[in-house]
């Protein structure tokens, strides 16, 4: 029996590859369409300089005092020399990439192309419209050397997660996790713990997370495990015009 949902041209393609096996050259042809968005997205983003990716909520407005703490976290970032990178979007990613921007900082946003649209916030210098959601988690880790985690829902602690579990296998670098709103987090931080001593993680993992309500604070350990720790220096890069570069 056929699934009439699966048949719905108007799914976002992603949903459709997700939806079940289709027939083998639709299948090659999508993983050509995703080859096509990291060779894109690569193109794009190989200047930007170390980032800092910001995660939260695409839901605050600028009443939300979660909003001000993230255009201060935005800043401070820039003021410390790191591209500030988020998803693009409202609510916490503009309110961090506004506070890059207004700082004179550079600011940069992965934007997910939503059925309902989800457009670049007016605060980033550059940005790219990303089809798949996976390619973005990708891009949003790849280029850099910590996280702040603001308030947020489903998809931040997708996203936190992701970082973590990349952070505790390996796969990248030991850097800096920062989990910024205490009371907001405090039973996320509580379940972690219940984990460690579950073993079901190492309680060495609980070092991975940084929680603070202080941007002085996040400055400051950023600073030491991703500035001194790693050595940062923002360097001019050139493009090159063999690969077409501007």
């Amino acid at each position: 029996m056929e699934n009439n949902y699966n048949n719905n041209h108007l799914q976002p393609e992603e949903s459709r590859f997700l939806s079940g096996p289709r027939s083998r050259f639709k299948e090659l042809l999508f993983t050509f369409r995703v080859q096509y968005s990291f060779i894109r997205a690569f193109r794009k983003m190989h200047f930007i300089g170390p980032c800092v990716t910001v995660f939260g909520s695409a839901r605050f407005d600028v009443t939300n005092p979660f909003y001000k703490k993230a255009e201060e976290v935005g800043a401070a970032l820039a003021n410390m020399g790191f591209t500030v990178m988020t998803g693009g979007g409202p609510g916490i990613m503009e309110a961090a990439n506004k506070g890059a921007y207004e700082a004179g900082g550079y600011s940069v946003g992965c934007n997910i192309i939503l059925p309902f649209e989800q457009k670049p916030n007016p605060y980033l210098h550059k940005w790219i419209n990303i089809r798949y959601f996976f390619v973005r988690k990708f891009l949003l880790i790849k280029y850099s050397y910590a996280f702040v985690v603001m308030p947020g829902g489903m998809g931040t602690l997708d996203e936190l997660f992701e970082s973590i579990t990349l952070i505790q296998t390996k796969m990248i670098q030991n850097f800096p996790v920062v989990i910024f709103g205490s009371e907001y987090h405090k039973e996320l931080c509580e379940h972690i713990r219940i984990m460690a001593e579950n073993e079901s993680i190492s309680p060495k993992d609980m070092e991975l997370l940084f929680v603070t309500d202080s941007v002085e604070e996040m400055a400051e350990h950023i600073k030491t495990h991703a500035v001194e720790r790693f050595k940062l220096v923002k360097k001019p890069q050139r493009p090159s015009w063999w690969f077409g570069e501007e």
